[in-house]
This record gives C-alpha cells, sequence and structure tokens, in this order.
C-alpha cells in the first residue's frame, strides 16, 4: 500500500518536470488568445456544417423510406393478383419523377435559392426569373442547375438535391392510392414525370425556394407570408 501511495506522488511530481524538459510551452505563449478563439469558431462553424450535412442526409434517408410504407399500404387495399403491380407501380414511379426532377424540376425549384448558408455556403444556384410589380421583386422560378450541370461535384448541392428529390417523389407516390387496377401504368407514369418536372418544382419554388407566396410578409406586410408546415401544402396539397 505504502509502495503505490509513493509511487503515485512519483509519477505526480516527475510529469511536470518531464514537460518542462521536452520544452512543451503554455497555451498563451504558443498562441495569442486572439488566434485561439478564431480557430475555436473555425471549428465550431465546420462542426455546425458537418452536423447538418448528417442530419440532412439521415432525414432524407428515412423520408426515402415513405415509399416502401406507401407501397405496403396501398397493397393491403388492392386484390391479390394486382399485389406485385402496386408494388411495381410505387417503385416505378419513383425512378421516373426522379428522373424528371433531376433534368428539369430541380432547376425549376433551387436555381435561384441563393447561398446554402447552413451546408457550407454554396452560391451558384442563384438566377432566379422573377418579375417586378409596384416595386417589389415576385420569384416564380429558377433557371440554374438544369441536369445538375454547373454545380458538378459541389456536396451542398448534392444533399439539398436529395432531401428535396425524397420529398418530391412523396409527392408523386400519394396518388398511386388511386391507380391499383392493373390497366393505370401509362397513367402513373404521365404524371410521375409532369409532378416531378413541374408541379412540385414551381410551387416548392414560390414556398421554399424564395419565389412569392415566400415573400408575401416582406412585399405587402402579411406577417410571415406563406408558411410550410412539415410539407403539408408543399407536399400533400400538390400530391392531392
Amino acid at each position: 500500500m505504502r509502495r503505490s501511495v509513493g509511487l503515485a506522488l512519483l509519477m505526480t511530481l516527475a510529469c511536470p518536470v518531464a514537460l518542462m524538459a521536452q520544452g512543451v510551452p503554455t497555451a498563451p505563449a504558443a498562441l495569442p488568445v486572439d488566434s485561439l478563439l478564431k480557430a475555436a469558431n473555425a471549428a465550431a462553424a465546420a462542426n455546425t456544417v458537418a452536423i447538418n450535412f448528417v442530419w440532412t442526409l439521415v432525414a432524407g434517408f428515412l423520408v426515402m423510406f415513405m415509399q416502401a410504407g406507401f407501397a405496403m399500404v396501398e397493397t393491403v387495399f388492392t386484390r391479390a393478383k394486382n399485389a406485385a403491380h402496386t408494388f411495381a407501380m410505387n417503385f416505378m414511379v419513383y425512378g421516373i419523377a426522379m428522373l424528371a426532377y433531376w433534368a428539369i424540376g430541380f432547376a425549376l425549384q433551387a436555381g435561384g435559392i441563393g447561398p446554402l448558408a447552413t451546408l457550407g455556403g454554396f452560391d451558384k444556384l442563384n438566377q432566379e426569373f422573377a418579375l417586378t410589380i409596384g416595386g417589389k421583386t415576385w420569384g416564380l422560378f429558377g433557371h440554374t442547375g438544369f441536369f445538375l450541370s454547373g454545380v458538378a461535384y459541389a456536396a451542398p448541392v448534392f444533399t439539398y438535391f436529395l432531401f428535396q428529390m425524397v420529398f418530391m417523389d412523396t409527392a408523386a407516390t400519394i396518388p398511386t392510392a388511386l391507380w391499383l387496377s392493373a390497366g393505370s401504368s401509362r397513367r402513373s407514369r404521365c404524371f410521375s414525370i409532369f409532378i416531378g418536372a413541374v408541379i412540385y418544382p414551381l410551387f416548392a419554388n414560390w414556398t421554399w425556394g424564395g419565389g412569392w407566396l415566400s415573400q408575401l410578409g416582406v412585399n405587402l406586410g402579411l406577417g410571415h407570408g406563406h408558411v410550410d408546415f412539415a410539407g403539408s401544402s408543399v407536399v400533400h396539397m400538390r400530391a392531392a
């Protein structure tokens, strides 16, 4: 027992001596306080962006699984012979609408959204077609990023694309419950292209992309303007 206590005291006394022998400077001598604060702020900002990336991606992955949920719910309401068709139609709608959104829809929605501040500040999505009425600017649709061109390898854009794409496909999947018969494939394909390229992107631009609905508060003094709650208008009303 005495030997253990003696060894502990010896280590306690030896550590400061060893550090002094190695010439390790103290923090104030190594870096000024201002530099330390700047480094801490930079690290905190980088961590914030990283956390935003992870959270946005995880949320997008979870929304993506709504596709499987809709497929299972709709299968309950169809006859056994149409179960495979219902599942196939749900996943076919996903792919078709996603291609339409990639080619046209994303640019219409987010082409003029401006800097993605919470995802690192990417600012190349900056071209919005807008009208000026009464000295006020009313955004209608963006026109940057068709086929994701001009934003190649930009992680913030791809992250935002994924997050918006899964919501768009949710809107495209909801109406498939109306087409449970085996003869509705052509109708669902046409609707998927239209909602992925036009319907969802335009309304999402007006609400989430800096368009005219989101500017009602600023331009007309109507409080916060149009505020969407959890996709209730952008996703569910568009699908209806």
